[in-house]
């Protein structure tokens, strides 16, 4: 048997069930999402394209952004951080990559998904299919090297200071709504920002830059004529 859209039985091959439809569902929306954006996909749509019925998907997918999501998730691949034996050199190469996946067409779903969901961070972890710490993951690999070469103390180690850069540049996408970044922003995302940051998080800033604190203030000389005996 086979599903038809409208959930009647028919002939020709044994009904697709369990991961066999799954994937059937899944391609269908990735197909979908790729031709007409999150904006034309419907579930309808998918699963006409799927050969199935709307129950089938619902089953799975309580709702069209979650099938989005994961339709998104199946059209994009996992990349390692760059390794360019620099922080400076990783973190611009890392924003960069990042800066033309936004720029894409399937950075403008992307970006769909986001306006659809909010941006809120639950989405960004629903987006790569992990738990909230994986978006840090790879900007921590990059701040580990450092650490190992001695460009960072271990004290930077942090997801929030890690993923700074990249929370700032989708802000440029989603609140400002650009189309791309210009490469003298990433540069100053990286030298006005992020550098500093990590510095200053793990201490390695000039002292003389400093605000002096009661340790390093100068002590008042005595007073000569405290303590004096009249002769």
């Amino acid at each position: 048997m086979t599903e038809d859209p409208t959930g009647r039985p028919g002939a020709g091959r044994t009904r697709r069930r369990g991961a066999a439809l799954e994937e059937a569902i899944l391609r269908a929306a990735a197909e979908e999402l790729t031709e007409a954006g999150y904006a034309g996909l419907t579930m309808d749509g998918v699963a006409a394209r799927a050969g199935t019925n709307k129950n089938a998907i619902y089953r799975r997918w309580p709702n069209r952004l979650s099938l989005g999501i994961a339709a998104y998730r199946r059209l994009t691949t996992t990349v390692s951080p760059p390794d360019t034996g620099d922080l400076r050199g990783d973190v611009l190469e890392w924003l960069r990559r990042a800066n033309r996946h936004w720029s894409s067409p399937l950075g403008v779903i992307l970006r769909e998904l986001l306006s659809a969901a909010g941006g809120t961070s639950e989405l960004l972890a629903q987006l790569q299919e992990r738990s909230g710490d994986a978006a840090a993951a790879p900007w921590l690999t990059i701040l580990e090297r450092a650490v190992a070469r001695g460009e960072a103390a271990p004290e930077a180690l942090h997801p929030r200071v890690a993923t700074v850069a990249i929370v700032l540049l989708r802000n440029e996408f989603v609140v400002r709504g650009v189309p791309t970044v210009s490469d003298d922003v990433l540069v100053e995302i990286v030298d006005e920002v992020y550098l500093p940051l990590v510095r200053r998080r793990a201490g390695r800033d000039d002292p003389a830059a400093r605000d002096p604190g009661p340790a390093d203030a100068p002590r008042p000389e005595p007073d000569p004529r405290i303590g004096a005996r009249e002769e």
